[in-house]
């Protein structure tokens, strides 16, 4: 009976371990997704290796606990597979408090408008958002 019970134990902790470690990546309603996009082209270059280890944690870290997660979208192709994608990459910033993302950004503009010339010649195009409705597809 014993090594039933720690198994058991043992599966419930992975499981407990998995389930917080998931969901504090998770949106909510009320959040803030600010979303930067790099449109694709054929004069158009980006350093994808060079944007997920140098810039995002980067400008993450100017961003500090407001930050909940951010998240990196590397385009792959348009609407089928033989089109190219319009987007060469979209970084995603999902904050808590949009006054505070826009002061520490205003405050340390030039280090990040200065970083792009190290991994693309694109300028992104930034949206702010607000998560208005969140649902899965789960059955209820």
């Amino acid at each position: 009976m014993a090594p039933k019970v720690k198994a058991l134990t043992l599966l419930l902790a992975l499981t407990t371990f998995i389930s917080c470690k998931t969901s504090q990546y998770m949106p909510e309603t009320g959040m803030y997704k600010v979303a930067v996009l790099y449109a694709n082209g054929d004069d158009k270059h980006f350093d994808m290796d060079y944007y997920e280890k140098k810039h995002m944690p980067m400008v993450a870290g100017f961003i500090g606990n407001n930050l909940k997660f951010y998240e990196i979208d590397k385009g792959i192709s348009g609407r089928t597979p033989d089109d190219k994608a319009p987007f060469a990459a979209i970084g995603y910033f999902y904050v808590r408090n949009i006054t505070e993302y826009h002061q520490a950004i205003g405050q340390n503009r030039e280090a990040i408008v200065n970083d792009f010339k190290k991994y693309t010649n694109i300028m992104p195009v930034v949206q702010v958002n607000e998560i208005k409705i969140l649902e899965n597809n789960r059955k209820k």
